[in-house]
C-alpha cells in the first residue's frame, strides 16, 4: 500500500476547505437546529464533482478511486457530519448500487443525473421491524405481467423526502431466503410511492431521514436491477463498500473533534497555564491522536483493497467497527476537554458528540461488524 497523498487528494482537500468556509460553516448550526436538509449545498457539491466521485467520466462522474472518495468524506465530515453522511449515502448506496449492478440503459439514464446532483438519491433496505435482520423484510413486490406491485414501507432512509430516485430492496420470494429479494429503481412521482414520517434525531440532523411508503406501487420490470432474486446479495456487496464510507465519516468527525480540542486546550488557561500542559489533558489528546491515526490507516487499507478489486469484507468491517468506536470516544473526550463549554451549542464539541453515535449504528451496527469479522476469521 502506498502511503503517499496523491495530487487528487490534495486538490480535493483544498477544494473542500474553501467550500466549507463559504457554504457550510456559516449555516450548519441553523440546519442542525431546524433539521433542514440543505439541498442547494449538494447541488453545489455536484458541480464540484463530489456527488459522483466514483462514477466514470463517461456517465458524468469524476472517475476517482476509493482513495479520493475517502479523502472527500473525511474532509467534509471534519466540518459537518450531516453533510459528510448525506454525500456518502448518495455516492455509496443509491449511485453505487446502480453503478455496480445496473445495465447499460439504466446507467445512462440515472448516473449522469446522480453524479451531478441534478437528482438526489436514496437507498432503502431497513424496515421498522427489520434492522440488522434485513432478510426478514416484509415489503413485497408481486409480479403482474410486465409490472411489479410493491406494498410496504422502509424506515430510516436517508433522503426519503428530498430524493428524486430510490434504489429499494424488497421481497419477491420467501421471507428469510437470501435469493427471495430483488432491487428496483423507483423514481419520485411514481403512483403509490411516497414519503412518510421524518425522524427527529439526536445528531446528523441536517441529513434527512424518513420513511418510504409503497401502496400498490406499480414498477415496470425494466426498473429491476440485475435479476429477480439478486437484491439481497447485491445489497450486501454495496454495504461492503458502504462500510468504508462510514469509516471515513467516522475518521472525519473524530478529526474534527480532535482539532477543536487541541486548539481549545492551548487557549484555555487554568491555574496559570494552558490546560494542554496538564498531563490529564495531554494524555487524552495523545489517546485521541493515536486511535484516529489507526482508524485512518484501517480505512485506507480497506479502500486500497477495494481499488484493487480484492475481497475486502473483513477489512471493511475492521475499518467501520474500529473507526466508528474511535469516533465516539474522541468526541466524548472533546466534550470533557471543553468542560462546561463542551455542553453548550456555542462551542463545536457537542455537535461532534451528537453526530458521532450514528457511526456505530448506520450501515451495520458495531455488533454486526463483529459478527462479520468473526465469520471471516473463523473460516
Amino acid at each position: 500500500m502506498d502511503f503517499k497523498i496523491n495530487e487528487n487528494q490534495l486538490m480535493i482537500a483544498d477544494m473542500i476547505k474553501k467550500f466549507a468556509t463559504d457554504h457550510i460553516r456559516p449555516k450548519m448550526m441553523e440546519w442542525d437546529e431546524s433539521q433542514e436538509f440543505p439541498v442547494e449545498v449538494f447541488k453545489k457539491l455536484g458541480e464540484l464533482g463530489l456527488m459522483g466521485v466514483l462514477v466514470p467520466q463517461e456517465y458524468g462522474g469524476s472517475g476517482f478511486s476509493y482513495t479520493e472518495y475517502v479523502t472527500a468524506i473525511v474532509e467534509l465530515s471534519k466540518v459537518c457530519g450531516s453533510i459528510g453522511l448525506s454525500m456518502a449515502a448518495h455516492n455509496s448506496l443509491c449511485t453505487g448500487h446502480i453503478l455496480a449492478f445496473g445495465n447499460e440503459e439504466q446507467k445512462k439514464k440515472y448516473l449522469p443525473k446522480l453524479a451531478t446532483a441534478e437528482w438526489i438519491g436514496a437507498w432503502g433496505l431497513t424496515e421498522t421491524g427489520t434492522g440488522s435482520d434485513s432478510g426478514g423484510m416484509t415489503t413485497t413486490a408481486k409480479k403482474e405481467g410486465d409490472f411489479y406491485v410493491i406494498n410496504g414501507s422502509k424506515n430510516f432512509i436517508t433522503h426519503a423526502i428530498s430524493g428524486n430516485v430510490a434504489v429499494v430492496v424488497v421481497r419477491t420470494g420467501e421471507k428469510g431466503d437470501s435469493h427471495g429479494m430483488s432491487a428496483f429503481i423507483i423514481e419520485k412521482g411514481t403512483p403509490g410511492f411516497k414519503s412518510g414520517k421524518k425522524e427527529n434525531k439526536l445528531g446528523m440532523r441536517a441529513s434527512e431521514t424518513a420513511e418510504l411508503i409503497f401502496e400498490n406501487c406499480r414498477v415496470h420490470k425494466d426498473q429491476l436491477l440485475g435479476k429477480e432474486g439478486d437484491g439481497f446479495i447485491q445489497a450486501m456487496k454495496v454495504l461492503d463498500g458502504g462500510r468504508i464510507s462510514i469509516a471515513a465519516l467516522s475518521v472525519g468527525i473524530a478529526k474534527g473533534a480532535f482539532d477543536c480540542s487541541l486548539k481549545y486546550s492551548k487557549e484555555r488557561e487554568q491555574f496559570g497555564k494552558p490546560i494542554s500542559q496538564f498531563q490529564a489533558i495531554s494524555f487524552k489528546l495523545s489517546d485521541m491522536a493515536t486511535e484516529i491515526e489507526a482508524a485512518e490507516l484501517l480505512t485506507y487499507l480497506a479502500a486500497d483493497r477495494k481499488n484493487k478489486g480484492l475481497k475486502m469484507t473483513k477489512e471493511g468491517a475492521f475499518a467501520k467497527y474500529y473507526a466508528s468506536e474511535v469516533c465516539v470516544r474522541a468526541s466524548n473526550e472533546a466534550v470533557q476537554i471543553f468542560g462546561g463549554y463542551g455542553f453548550t451549542k456555542d462551542f463545536p464539541a457537542e455537535k461532534y458528540y451528537r453526530d458521532s453515535k450514528l457511526c456505530t449504528i448506520g450501515e451495520g451496527t458495531s455488533e454486526i461488524q463483529k459478527m462479520v469479522i468473526a465469520r471471516e476469521i473463523l473460516k
